[in-house]
C-alpha cells in the first residue's frame, strides 16, 4: 500500500498535466494576448516618442458602442474592424471623432489590446481612420464612394453686408465677465440651485431682476410673479398656450411685425389679427374696432418701422385692456438701447394687473444665452410657471445665477453703458454713410436699438430687388415683405440692421447696397 502522501503527489501531478492540456487547447488566443502586450508596449514607446506622452494625452474618450461575439466564427479583431467600419458608413461615427485609446477600449471589451491595436491599424490602411500627434485615433474621410450621410452640404450664399436687422453683434458678448459670473454661480451655488425648481425660475435671479427692472425699465413685480424663460420666443409659446387654455380665441398683433409670432399664436389654437402700424406705433383705434382678447404690442421701439409709442396712445391702450379685462403682452424690444434721449417707462409699471411683460438678454448680453423672463399679471403668474415647467422643467440653473451675479454687481449695468456707446456711434456713422451714398433715401424710426429704416422715394420691384441685393451679396430686409396687409404707401422701404456690420465695414456695405438699389431701379 502506497503512503497517502504519495497519492496526493500522484493527484496533483494529474492536475498539472491536464491544466496544461487545457491551457494549450485555449492557448492561441491567450497566448496571441501574451505578444500583443508586448507588442504593445513597444508601440506605447513609439507612440510616446511620436506624440511626446500618453495616447490619452488628447482626453479620455473610453466609451464605445460596439458589439462582439465570442461565440462567433470569426477573430474578435475581425469582428471589431468590421463594426467599425459600419458605424463610419453609416455615419453613427462621423469624420473628426476621436476614438478611444486601445488599453480603454480593450478593457471595455474585454480583449487583449492587440485585438484593438490591429483593428485599427486594418483601418487605417484602409482609409477610415488616422493617427494624430495629440489627437490619438481618429476617423478620417471615408474611400472614394463612401458618400457622407445627407449628402453634400448645400453652396453658402457669398454674404458682403449683412443688413439683418433682428441680430445684435454677438462679439460685443462680454465673455470674461459671463466666465466669471459662472465660476461664481458654480462655486457659492447651495446644492438646493441645482436640483429640479419650479417652474418660476431661481428665486435669486427673479429677486434681481424685479429690482433691476423697476430700477430702469419702470416696472412693478414681486418676484412671485416673475417666471424666467429660454428666450423671448419660449415666453410668446407659454403666454399663447396659457391664453388658449383660458378661452381666448383671437389676438392682435402689429402689421408689420416679426412673423414668428403669428405662427406661435396659430400653433396655439389662436386667431392672429393684425392691427396696422404709423409713426406712433399700434393703432389703438384700429385694435378696438377688432375684437381681439389680448395684443402683442413693442412700444419702445416697435419692429420693424422703428416707431415708439407715446403717452396719450399707451393710456388708450391700457384703457382699452381694461374695459374688456383683456391682456397686453408687452415685448419690450430694444428698449436698453436709446441713443437721442431717454426711454419711456415699461407699460406694465403703468397697469401690471392687464400686462403681461416680456423681456430678454438676446441684445444686452447675446441671443445663444437663451435666457428671458415674463413679469405676469398676479392671477396668471402661477399657471403661467406650470406651462414653464410642463414644457422644460425649468432655464438651467448656473446661467441664471450668472445673470443674477452680473445684475447684483452692477456688471450688466456698465457692460449695457459700453455696449450702448458702440451702437450709437456705429448708427451715426451708417446714417452719414446712406445720406452721402443714397441721398434720395430718408432715416426713419427712433434712434434706438440695433436697427434703422431707410425710406425710398419710389417702389421697387420686389423681385428686381431681391435678385439685385443677392447679386450684390446683399442681405437686407424690406418693411413690405414682413406686413400682412398691403400698404397704402407704397414706397420701398428698407429696414437695415447694424449688429453685423462692424464700424470699419459700413462704408463698403452701403456703397454695395447703393450698387443694388440702382441696379434694381434700372
Amino acid at each position: 500500500m502506497r503512503p497517502i502522501g504519495d497519492d496526493v503527489a500522484m493527484g496533483r501531478e494529474r492536475d498539472e498535466a491536464l491544466e496544461g492540456l487545457r491551457d494549450e487547447a485555449r492557448g492561441d488566443e491567450a497566448l496571441d494576448g501574451r505578444r500583443d502586450d508586448a507588442v504593445d508596449g513597444l508601440r506605447d514607446e513609439a507612440g510616446r516618442d511620436e506624440t511626446g506622452g500618453d495616447e490619452t494625452a488628447a482626453g479620455d474618450a473610453s466609451d464605445l458602442l460596439v458589439a462582439l461575439r465570442r461565440d462567433a466564427g470569426d477573430p474578435m479583431r475581425r469582428q471589431l474592424a468590421a463594426e467599425l467600419r459600419a458605424a463610419i458608413r453609416a455615419g453613427r461615427l462621423r469624420t473628426g471623432v476621436r476614438l478611444p485609446a486601445s488599453r480603454a477600449l480593450a478593457a471595455q471589451l474585454g480583449v487583449s489590446r492587440g485585438v484593438v491595436t490591429d483593428a485599427y491599424e486594418q483601418l487605417g490602411a484602409e482609409g477610415w481612420l488616422a493617427a494624430r500627434r495629440g489627437a490619438g485615433t481618429v476617423v478620417a474621410a471615408g474611400p472614394e464612394g463612401a458618400e457622407p450621410a445627407g449628402g453634400p452640404p448645400p453652396a453658402r450664399r457669398r454674404v458682403r453686408a449683412d443688413f439683418t436687422p433682428t441680430a445684435p453683434d454677438v462679439a460685443q458678448f462680454p465673455r470674461r465677465l459671463w466666465a466669471r459670473a459662472v465660476a461664481h454661480a458654480a462655486e457659492t451655488a447651495p446644492d438646493s440651485a441645482l436640483d429640479y425648481g419650479d417652474g418660476h425660475g431661481s428665486a435669486a435671479l427673479r429677486e434681481a431682476l424685479a429690482a433691476y427692472l423697476g430700477r430702469v425699465r419702470g416696472t412693478a413685480a414681486a418676484p412671485g410673479a416673475i417666471v424666467v424663460c429660454a428666450g423671448y420666443h419660449q415666453a410668446i409659446v407659454l403666454l399663447c398656450a396659457l391664453l388658449a387654455r383660458r378661452g381666448t380665441r383671437r389676438i392682435a398683433f402689429e402689421d408689420p411685425s416679426l412673423p414668428d409670432h403669428w405662427e406661435t399664436a396659430a400653433r396655439a389654437g389662436l386667431e392672429p389679427i393684425a392691427v396696422p402700424v404709423d409713426e406712433g406705433g399700434l393703432r389703438v383705434d384700429a385694435l378696438a374696432a377688432t375684437d381681439a382678447d389680448a395684443v402683442v404690442v413693442t412700444p419702445s421701439h416697435q419692429y420693424p418701422t422703428g416707431a415708439v409709442m407715446g403717452p396719450e396712445r399707451r393710456h388708450a391702450l391700457l384703457a382699452w385692456a381694461r374695459a374688456g379685462g383683456r391682456l397686453v403682452v408687452e415685448d419690450d424690444y430694444e428698449a436698453e438701447f436709446r441713443y437721442d434721449r431717454r426711454a419711456l417707462g415699461a407699460l406694465q409699471g403703468l397697469d401690471p394687473a392687464h400686462v403681461a411683460y416680456a423681456g430678454t438678454t438676446a441684445k444686452t448680453l447675446a441671443p445663444g444665452l437663451r435666457l428671458g423672463w415674463v413679469l405676469a399679471p398676479a392671477g396668471l403668474a402661477p399657471a403661467l410657471a406650470a406651462e414653464k415647467l410642463a414644457a422644460d422643467h425649468g432655464s438651467p440653473a448656473l446661467d441664471q445665477l450668472a445673470l443674477a451675479h452680473l445684475i447684483e454687481t452692477g456688471e450688466l449695468d456698465r457692460h449695457l453703458r459700453r455696449v450702448r456707446r458702440t451702437y450709437a456711434e456705429r448708427r451715426a456713422h451708417l446714417v452719414a454713410a446712406l445720406t452721402a451714398a443714397i441721398p434720395d433715401g430718408r432715416v426713419e424710426g427712433a434712434a434706438a436699438g440695433v436697427h434703422l429704416v431707410l425710406a425710398l422715394p419710389h417702389a421697387l420691384d420686389a423681385g428686381r430687388l431681391d435678385a439685385a441685393l443677392e447679386a450684390e451679396g446683399v442681405v437686407a430686409r424690406t418693411v413690405d415683405a414682413q406686413r400682412r396687409r398691403p400698404a397704402g404707401d407704397p414706397r420701398t422701404r428698407l429696414v437695415l440692421g447694424y449688429g453685423r456690420i462692424p464700424a470699419a465695414g459700413i462704408d463698403a456695405a452701403v456703397a454695395a447696397l447703393a450698387r443694388a438699389l440702382r441696379a434694381a431701379r434700372g
